[in-house]
C-alpha cells in the first residue's frame, strides 16, 4: 500500500492572538469550498435523554446540556478546492480556538479526565481562553472581534457546512454564538435551514449510508477513507483522487502552529489482539487500561482481511453454485455493531461520537472516542499525497505536537476529509455552481440508534424563532430576511 507520514498544521487561536489571526480566519472561511466544524464540550448531562425514543425530546435533553455547559473549543476546517489542478486538489487551512465561557458552567469530571488525557491544556483555556457568552446579543457585541462576530462571518460566506454526528453540536453553536435556542426542535430546523442555505452535510450519515464502511467512527472513516484513496491512487486507474496542500506559514505565526505528525504505521502484522468493542464503536469502557488493542491501523486492516476472505469464500461457493452470493453481513456499520451485539458482551457502549467528550457507562450508540493513551503516538497516519507533502511545512523543533488525535482542530480536518473523499467519489461531470456536493446526503443529520435521519428543512408549519429572524436581517441587510439557496 502505497502510504507515507504527513504533518497537517493546526493553527492554535487563543485570546492573545485572536485579534491578529483574525483577517486570515476570516479569508479562509470566505474563499473556502466548505468547512467543517467539530467541537469540545465541557459535558452532555443526561445520556438516557440524549437517546429518547421521541426526537423532541431529545432536542429538549441537547438544549438544557447547551444552556448548562459550554464550548471549550471550536475546531474548524477550511477545504478549498484548487480548479486549476487535476483531480480534486484541496488546500487546506485549520482552525483550533481555545475558548473559555464568561458566564457560569457546568463542567463533568469524566469530560476533564478524558480531555486531559487526550491533550486539552485547561491551563491554557483558564488563562487564553477567548471569552464569550450564551444566548441573545447584548448590545453591539456582533460588531467586534470576538466569538459572535466569527459566527456571523461563517453565515454570511454561506458555504456548505460539515459535521459528524452533527446535532450536538449544531446546538451548541446555536446557542453559545447565535442566539438563545428555540423550544421546539420544528423552529430550530427552520431556522437551521436558513442559517446554512447551502446546506450541512453530516459525515457520519454519509459514511453509514453512503460509503456504507464496516465502522463510522471518526477516525475510522478518515483512515479507511484514506486508504481506499491511496490504493486508487497507486492502481493508477482513470478515476478522480484527492489531494491536500497546505499553507507554508512564516514569521509570527509559526510559533502558533501545532504541528500533527500523521505517522505511517500502515505495515503491522495483526499479532496484537483487537478490542472488539473499540472496533466496533470507536470507544471501550476501560479506556487507556485496555489490554487490547484500540490501534485504527490494525482494525481497519483486520476488516480488509475478513472482507477479503468472505470474497474469496463466496468467489469458490458461486463457481460451486454458478450463482450470486449472498451480500456481507458485516459491509455496513450496522452489520458490524449487530455482530458485535450477538457476542453478548456486558460492557455499555457510548452514546454518539460526542462521547469523546463526556465517557459514559450507559449503552447508545456508535463514537469515536476514546482511544487509550498508548494510540496516541500513532494516530492519524496520512497517505502521500503529493502535493500535500511537498507542501507541508518543516516542523520547528521547539514545538511538540501535543497528545492525541481528540483536538477539535484535527477532528474537523478529518471530518473535512473523509467528505471530500465522499464528495469525489459522487462527483457529477456536469456540475452547475448551485448544485449539493453530495445530494443524497444533503441536511440529513445522523440520530443515533435511528434509521432515518433527521432533515434540516422549513416544514410548513414551523415558524422561525424572533431572536433567529432578527439576526438574519443583521446577517443578510433588512428586507432580505433569508438569502435565497445555492447563492455563494
Amino acid at each position: 500500500i502505497m502510504s507515507s507520514s504527513m504533518t497537517i498544521p493546526v493553527i492554535d487561536v487563543q485570546g492573545n492572538n485572536f485579534k491578529e489571526l483574525w483577517a486570515a480566519m476570516v479569508i479562509a472561511i470566505k474563499t473556502s469550498s466548505f468547512i467543517a466544524i467539530d467541537t469540545e464540550l465541557s459535558g452532555l448531562g443526561s445520556r438516557k435523554a440524549l437517546l429518547a425514543e421521541s426526537i423532541e425530546d431529545r432536542y429538549k435533553a441537547i438544549c438544557h446540556a447547551a444552556r448548562t455547559r459550554s464550548i471549550l473549543s471550536l475546531g474548524f476546517a477550511c477545504y478549498k478546492k484548487l480548479d486549476d489542478k487535476d483531480d480534486s486538489t484541496y488546500l487546506v487551512q485549520v482552525y483550533n480556538l481555545t475558548l473559555l465561557c464568561s458566564e457560569e458552567y457546568i463542567i463533568e469530571p469524566q469530560s476533564v479526565q478524558f480531555l486531559v488525557q487526550h491533550g486539552f491544556d485547561f491551563n491554557k483555556q483558564y488563562a487564553e481562553g477567548i471569552s464569550y457568552y450564551k444566548g441573545n446579543d447584548k448590545g453591539s457585541d456582533a460588531h467586534g472581534v470576538n466569538m459572535r462576530s466569527l459566527f456571523i462571518e461563517l453565515l454570511r460566506a454561506n458555504k456548505p457546512l460539515v459535521v459528524h454526528n452533527g446535532l450536538i453540536d449544531m446546538v451548541f453553536l446555536y446557542q453559545c454564538f447565535y442566539a438563545h435556542l428555540p423550544d421546539r426542535l420544528g423552529t430550530f430546523i427552520a431556522d437551521l435551514s436558513q442559517m446554512f442555505p447551502s446546506g450541512i452535510y453530516d459525515t457520519k450519515y454519509a459514511t453509514e449510508y453512503e460509503l456504507r464502511f464496516t465502522a463510522s467512527y471518526l477516525e475510522y472513516a478518515y483512515k479507511k477513507c484514506k486508504l481506499e484513496n491511496s490504493k486508487a491512487i497507486a492502481g493508477g486507474g482513470n478515476g478522480s483522487h484527492v489531494f491536500l496542500e497546505f499553507c507554508k506559514y512564516t514569521g509570527s505565526m509559526q510559533s502558533y502552529i501545532d504541528y500533527r505528525p500523521c505517522l505511517d504505521n500502515q505495515n503491522q502484522d495483526g499479532a496484537l489482539n483487537i478490542c472488539v468493542q473499540f472496533s466496533a464503536y470507536g470507544w471501550c469502557p476501560n479506556g487507556s487500561q485496555c489490554s487490547m488493542s484500540h490501534d485504527t491501523d490494525l482494525i481497519i486492516q483486520q476488516d480488509e482481511k475478513i472482507r477479503e476472505d468472505k470474497r474469496k469464500k463466496r468467489k469458490r461457493k458461486n463457481k460451486k453454485k454458478g450463482s450470486q452470493g449472498p451480500t456481507e453481513a458485516c459491509s455496513s456499520p450496522q452489520g458490524k455493531r449487530l455482530h458485535f451485539e450477538e457476542t453478548e458482551l456486558d460492557q455499555a457502549v457510548p452514546i454518539s461520537e460526542h462521547q469523546e467528550k463526556t465517557p459514559s457507562s450507559e449503552p447508545a450508540d456508535a463514537t469515536h472516542a476514546f482511544e487509550p493513551e498508548k494510540a496516541d503516538s500513532k494516530n492519524g497516519n496520512e497517505e502521500s499525497q503529493p502535493e500535500a507533502s511537498s507542501e507541508a511545512p518543516v516542523r520547528p523543533k521547539e514545538k511538540k505536537a501535543e497528545g492525541g488525535t481528540h483536538r477539535a482542530g484535527f477532528d474537523a480536518f478529518m471530518t473535512g476529509y473523509i467528505f471530500a473523499y465522499a464528495r469525489n467519489l459522487s462527483e457529477n461531470t456536469e456540475e452547475s455552481s448551485t448544485a449539493p456536493l453530495i445530494p443524497a446526503c444533503l441536511n440529513k443529520l445522523f440520530l443515533s440508534g435511528k434509521s432515518l435521519p433527521l432533515h434540516v428543512a422549513k416544514s410548513t408549519f414551523s415558524k422561525s424563532s424572533k431572536a433567529h429572524v432578527h439576526k438574519m436581517e443583521y446577517v443578510w441587510g433588512k428586507g432580505t430576511a433569508v438569502k435565497p439557496e445555492g447563492t455563494a
